[in-house]
């Protein structure tokens, strides 16, 4: 069995995952690694909510406790990144 990617490699790869715009081996490296961690599960579920809020409300229209939320996310993701931001 190959070895589980971070938690850095699946939320990086995150919105891609949701796209279906990984290859095989991608996807099957998130979706190993989301079976066990319950935190990126709720930054999948976060994701999935998120996008449908986009989807569905007008721009300038995001609750202000979405928009914290949404902050934080955006924080704890350059805080995971390796230094230089994302690759």
């Amino acid at each position: 069995m190959d070895r589980l990617i971070t938690c850095g490699a699946a939320v990086e790869q995150l919105w891609a995952f949701l796209d279906h715009e990984l290859d095989d081996h991608n996807h099957h490296a998130v979706e190993a690694h989301l079976a066990f961690c319950r935190r990126c599960c709720g930054e999948l579920e976060f994701a999935k909510h998120l996008r449908i809020l986009f989807a569905t409300k007008p721009a300038g229209e995001l609750p202000a406790e979405v928009r914290t939320r949404l902050d934080r996310f955006i924080d704890e993701l350059a805080d995971a990144a390796p230094e230089g931001g994302t690759t």
